[in-house]
């Protein structure tokens, strides 16, 4: 059997979504990145304890953090490690993403929130978007046209079975 066949499907490596992101803003830019993380954290993605619907990006000193996810510990963690859930994690990025991202933040009112905590090969990485936000009117037309398009996709289905 080759490599490719017995490789992961993409929804399988995944560990955490913000599914709130996509409703509450407007997706601008995707850019993933690395996560610098401690072993007991390791140990609580692999079990899928992880949550950052409520984490955005910082910039300090001219690195950037994830700030505000929270991964829970494991009750079996070793008795000697401090487990802080919700510390500031170092987010790895290059020099270059990181000026370019930060000066957007700076100028031009984005933010920049985590879409999804996921597994690359043997390394857990974070898709971090650029974003706005959405004011009541857009989710509301969100809204209208993914009804449209549920109701479209019903009428063409009973079009050809009937």
């Amino acid at each position: 059997m080759s490599k490719k066949n017995s490789k992961n499907k993409a929804g399988s490596s995944t560990i955490a979504l913000n599914r709130a992101a996509r409703h509450e803003y407007f997706i601008e830019e995707k850019v993933e990145a690395g996560l610098a993380l401690q072993g007991w954290e390791v140990k609580s993605l692999r079990a899928g304890k992880a949550n950052i619907s409520e984490a955005y990006v910082i910039f300090l000193q001219g690195e950037a953090f994830l700030f505000g996810a929270s991964f829970l510990p494991l009750n079996a963690a070793s008795s000697h490690v401090v487990c802080d859930p919700t510390r500031t994690r170092k987010l790895l990025l290059s020099r270059r993403e990181i000026d370019r991202l930060e000066s957007l933040t700076a100028r031009q009112g984005y933010t920049i929130v985590p879409l999804s905590l996921y597994w690359k090969q043997c390394w857990v990485k974070v898709e971090i978007g650029l974003v706005k936000g959405k004011k009541e009117h857009d989710k509301r037309e969100d809204t209208k046209a993914r009804e449209w398009d549920r109701e479209k996709s019903r009428i063409m289905k009973n079009k050809r079975l009937g």
